[in-house]
């Protein structure tokens, strides 16, 4: 099956190491369409957390609770995997809007020392 960027799934990120996010928790799809559509085996996927920091920007971005998405929470965007799509529920919990994803995409510029 096939994801879409900008999507919520649910994923199995166990087991972790470290400071890594663990559990089955949502995350973010942020990998490109142009994978996404051939069903490429692996997906790039950015996990939240409920556990939300104020003005953590850029490592930090919130998502306010919509559709099946309860709670309110933060993309750990210091915290992008690739990880096997078995690991990636079928259903989404929402999508986010292309103002967030040009958010999600900013701060990750920043992150990766694309924006100075």
């Amino acid at each position: 099956m096939g994801f879409k960027r900008g999507d919520v799934h649910l994923v199995n990120f166990n087991p972790s190491k470290g400071t890594e996010a663990g559990k089955i928790r949502p995350a973010l799809i942020l990998q490109t369409d142009d994978l996404n559509d051939v069903n490429h085996p692996s997906s790039i996927v950015i996990p939240f957390t409920t556990q939300v920091i104020a003005n953590a920007k850029p490592l930090r971005f919130n998502i306010a609770p919509r559709d099946a998405l309860k709670h309110s929470s933060d993309l750990m965007l210091d915290q992008p995997r690739a990880i096997d799509n078995q690991r990636i529920t079928s259903e989404p919990l929402t999508s986010l809007s292309e103002f967030e994803m040009a958010t999600v995409e900013r701060y990750m510029k920043i992150i990766l020392g694309f924006e100075m």
